[in-house]
């Protein structure tokens, strides 16, 4: 039976308790939250309640913080010590974050002291650091430490550890040495040292180190886990790739809501109140309303033009729209290929001269296009063609390159390249457009 066929029976009420327990035990935990997820108050807390006690906790990890805060609230003291006890810190911290204080005060005074302790240690790290996303639950060995003990130690604490594939070597003083993976653990011979079959070249964030730095590490060298280490190098803890997925899913979504000129949400889209959603996007609609004045001030100065040749104003939004396009397109590429680190500050040369091609190669094939197009639809005026094919030229080769250098300038002046990709090229672009497109009508039509 699968997920959406128990979930219909659930809402139906078609189920006894006992064959819903077994049904459920068989299940994938993340499955069970997403129907969870689907029930209301009622239902929620009686489908947790059954759940068998070696699932709950995972469950419970993967639901979201509005069930949470239900389940929690409906638990007993003793309940809830149980179910936090049974999660790792990592993911008691994520929950304890979310939640009011009256619900984090009952959930900590219901946790065991050296839990709490470690838990609190954890919430003091700035949310973008690494010593905010580690946890404390790993498997620690020694140098003199033979193969053999090594299993012993991974079978007598492993099963409440956040990951087994991956052990580190330490010293007394828990100074970070060397790393061992659960494969080459298997492949050595019993009596061998750990310090002889471990990895002494092993890639370590410290406590302090950005989460998105430390999420290139994990791509550049195809991580399941990262150890972090304090100032002096002694191994604090550790973070594991489905933590790292998390901050990758954040910050691309961060960076999309502010390449589309959004101040970043908070929470999700659903639970962010309307009032809530105008602040974020009032600030830059009215920038974006406001830097028009430029465009309109652009206009103004050539209205004697307009007025001789009032079939200018028509071209006016196919330019600035094929340069907004334009520039947008280089930008994207930009900051995608930094934030992945492809692009660095040092590669403005070649970047600016590929985009030069692309540029050329873009507005020769949209020039020709548009000359034909304008010199049939305006009576074989070659004057007005020729202006109308100079100006989306110098246009798109303006906007390439704008679009192209803005995020690296951001990136140099340390702001986030993805607030150039959008609000202040969208102005530059228009601006510069309109004042190539009259600067070229003067020109040519003698205006």
């Amino acid at each position: 039976m699968n997920k959406e066929e128990i979930l219909e029976l659930v809402l139906e009420g078609c189920l006894d308790i006992s064959k819903l327990k077994i049904l459920l035990s068989d299940m994938n935990t993340v499955d069970i939250a997403e129907i969870l997820e689907q029930l209301d108050r009622e239902k929620t807390i009686q489908l947790f309640r059954i759940l068998p006690k070696v699932i709950a906790s995972d469950v419970f990890a993967y639901v979201n913080t509005d069930h949470q805060q239900t389940i929690i609230e409906a638990l007993t003291d003793s309940e809830i010590g149980e179910i936090i006890n049974k999660l790792f810190v990592d993911d008691a911290v994520d929950f304890i974050e979310e939640m009011p204080a009256n619900v984090v005060k009952r959930v900590l005074q219901n946790v065991p002291f050296a839990k709490r302790k470690i838990i609190n240690q954890i919430l003091q790290y700035p949310d973008d650091s690494a010593g905010s996303i580690m946890t404390t639950e790993y498997i620690d060995l020694r140098e003199d430490e033979k193969v053999r003990e090594a299993f012993d130690t991974i079978r007598s604490i492993g099963l409440n550890k956040e990951t087994i594939y991956n052990c580190y070597v330490i010293r007394r003083d828990r100074l970070l040495v060397g790393a061992v993976s659960a494969k080459t653990l298997m492949l050595a011979r019993p009596q061998e040292r750990i310090a002889d079959i471990m990895d002494t070249n092993v890639v370590f964030a410290y406590t302090t180190d950005d989460r998105e730095a430390i999420a290139d590490q994990f791509q550049k060298y195809g991580l399941l886990a990262m150890p972090v280490v304090d100032k002096e190098q002694r191994l604090v803890g550790i973070i594991t790739v489905d933590d790292i997925v998390d901050v990758i899913v954040e910050e691309n979504t961060e960076d999309i809501e502010k390449m589309a000129a959004l101040v970043p949400l908070d929470d999700p889209y659903l639970k962010t109140t309307i009032f809530q959603h105008a602040k974020n996007r009032f600030l830059w609609m009215l920038i974006l309303m406001l830097s028009a004045t430029i465009t309109g001030s652009i206009i103004s100065s050539f209205e004697n033009g307009l007025m001789v040749l009032p079939i200018l104003m028509s071209f006016i939004p196919m330019l600035m729209n094929t340069g907004g396009i334009a520039g947008s397109q280089s930008s994207t590429l930009i900051v995608r290929g930094m934030a992945v680190g492809e692009i660095s500050l040092k590669d403005i040369g070649l970047i600016l001269w590929k985009e030069l091609r692309v540029g050329i190669l873009c507005g020769l094939g949209l020039g020709i296009v548009n000359f034909v197009r304008v010199f049939i639809m305006n009576n074989n005026d070659w004057k007005l063609c020729l202006t109308i094919t100079l100006s989306l030229f110098c246009t798109i080769l303006m906007a390439k390159t704008v679009g192209s250098v803005l995020p690296i300038l951001a990136k140099r002046l340390k702001i986030d390249p993805a607030i150039m990709s959008a609000p202040l090229l969208t102005t530059i672009v228009d601006a510069v457009s309109l004042i190539i497109y009259f600067s070229i009508s003067k020109v040519i039509l003698g205006l």
